[in-house]
């Protein structure tokens, strides 16, 4: 009986999709064994798709509310499922395993054996699943990168969407968690490289999850921008969903770890999966080809081929992050933009279909 819960749940995961949905693997039998409970386990099968309450989920089950909120809200403490308030009502929702279960269990920053069992586990998964399906060929950015916009000059057109702090003024609710993937990285026993670790934020009703039940902080819009500030010195690559208006969140990412950028540097031009539509400029005169910025980059797309000259760049690779600027002692490095770069969709359903056309047309 338990197996069989366990198997009618690949297929529930199969259905909610992802990067990672369900697969008929050994190792994802071990992960859920570990995630849930026969009984939770039981109670995801039963999850409409979309927001629900615990009251609608008892009547159309039979079982008694008190039993299943007690149920549905230990499942969101553990991040296997999302809650929210909607118009005064609790409501729940089954996520993904990506985005949504995997990063909710590290969002927390704890470090017991349980934490490092799952992070193991999920590595396990991961790494079986790309086995079997093969390398992903991207053929539309689902994720974009947000540069740091103090660096570009007048003259340069920036937009709402060009520019951290919009986002950050736009929201009152705010929170900071650990980073899914240097921690589970570090979980694993591997080099963080002293990246700083409670970087990633969330806005809005994500944010109110993530501190009521994933151990977030919430912060306010100058701790925000403070916390924005200490991951461009570390060089690391603000990054979010490929939309103008309806971003919930900012990762701030490293190129050992983050699965955005490792997965983009698989394709044969990573660049234009992962982009925020402008390019470095250096100032010849002002370059004392130190070689900074080339180690800073996260996408190797520098190079120093002339110790009196600034480096060659390729825009294959660039992904307009800024990392470069950002540490340039001499300050030779501005941010311009692309000519003709286009403007990302505005809202998660224009992405849909943006990546919907991409595939057909690639398929075709």
């Amino acid at each position: 009986m338990t197996q069989d819960v366990y198997r009618e749940l690949l297929d529930v995961m199969k259905k909610r999709g992802g990067p990672y949905a369900g697969m008929d693997i050994p190792e994802f039998f071990a992960l859920v064994e570990e995630l849930f409970t026969p009984e939770e386990a039981a109670l995801n099968n039963l999850m409409p798709k979309g927001p629900f309450t615990a009251e609608a989920l008892a009547r159309e089950t039979g079982r008694d509310e008190t039993e299943i909120t007690e149920m549905l809200e230990t499942m969101a403490n553990k991040g296997v499922c999302t809650t929210f308030m909607i118009k005064g009502l609790r409501h729940f929702m089954g996520p993904r395993f990506m985005p949504g279960i995997f990063e909710f269990q590290f969002m927390p920053g704890t470090s017991g054996e349980r934490d490092k069992k799952i992070a193991h586990l999920i590595w396990d998964y991961k790494k079986a699943f790309k086995a079997a399906q093969g390398k992903a060929k991207m053929v539309f950015p689902a994720t974009r990168v947000i540069t740091v916009d103090r660096y570009i000059p007048a003259g340069n057109v920036i937009h709402t969407y060009d520019q951290m702090a919009s986002y950050i003024d736009k929201y009152d609710s705010i929170g900071v968690t650990t980073c899914y993937c240097r921690h589970g990285g570090f979980l694993r026993g591997e080099d963080t490289h002293e990246m700083p670790m409670e970087v990633c934020m969330q806005f809005g009703p994500s944010a109110d999850y993530a501190v009521e039940r994933l151990g977030g902080r919430r912060v306010s819009k100058q701790e925000a921008l403070d916390i924005l500030d200490l991951s461009e010195e570390a060089g690391l690559v603000h990054m979010s969903r490929n939309t103008s208006d309806d971003i919930d969140f900012v990762c701030n990412c490293d190129r050992w770890h983050c699965e955005v950028i490792t997965g983009v540097m698989e394709q044969d031009k990573p660049a234009l999966f992962f982009n925020s539509g402008f390019q470095p400029a250096f100032d010849a005169e002002a370059c004392v080809a130190c070689g900074t910025c080339v180690e800073r980059c996260p996408p190797v797309a520098l190079e120093l081929t002339d110790e009196d000259a600034p480096p060659a760049l390729d825009l294959d690779r660039c992904f307009g992050c800024a990392a470069c600027a950002t540490g340039c002692p001499s300050e030779a490095i501005s941010m311009i933009a692309k000519e003709n770069y286009p403007p990302p969709p505005k809202d998660s359903k224009e992405l849909v279909a943006a990546m919907k056309a991409a595939y057909k047309q690639a398929a075709s």
